[in-house]
This record gives structure tokens, sequence and C-alpha cells, in this order.
């Protein structure tokens, strides 16, 4: 490929400090209509009966198809490093509410 080709086509993307910071979220949430797919990003904290949406994402369904098939190639290239991920509980994707551990006691 050519240096004026690679020029024309390099897209410059600015991380600002606050985004880097980033958002936990330990639940998305997808829901889908013909023209876009909505992914809300929450966190849930044991014992709070109430979450929030940290983040909505809409993205189009093609973007949608290439984001997931982004997320097979990276989760496969983590686990070739550092072995099986576990999904606790099963593949219900349903969050334990116990979050994996102990349940407290007062």
């Amino acid at each position: 490929m050519s240096d004026e080709f690679q020029d024309q086509h390099q897209l410059n993307i600015e991380l600002s400090e606050e985004i880097a910071q980033g958002t936990y979220s330990n639940l998305a949430i997808i829901t889908h209509s013909p023209s876009e797919f909505v992914v809300d990003f929450v966190r849930i904290m044991p014992g709070i009966p109430k979450a929030n949406v940290k983040s909505r994402i809409i993205l189009t369904p093609e973007h949608a198809k290439r984001l997931m098939m982004a997320l097979q190639e990276n989760i496969l290239k983590f686990e070739s490093l550092h072995g099986p991920i576990h999904i606790h509980g099963g593949n219900e994707g349903v969050l334990p509410m116990t979050f994996g551990g102990p349940t407290g006691q007062a």
C-alpha cells in the first residue's frame, strides 16, 4: 500500500481524559429494532435494589455485528494467553445477584 493511500485513510482518534477513565459496568441490556441495536451498560451493586444506566451506545445492525466479531476475536486472543473465561452459574446470561461471593451477614 502506498504512503499516500495510507495518509488519506488514516483516522485520528482523540481520547479525552474524562473518557479515558472509563465507566465500570457489570451488566449490559441489549434491545433492537429493524434499524438499530441499543446497548445499555449498567452497574449493579449488592444490596442496592436500584441500578442506573451508566452509558447507552446505539449501533446500526452492521456495526453491532462488527462489534460482536471483534469481541469474539479478542476473547479468543485473551483466552489463548490467559486460559478460558469461566461463566459462573451457567450460560443463561443472567448475573447472579450474589455476584458469586458469599452472602453477607450482620
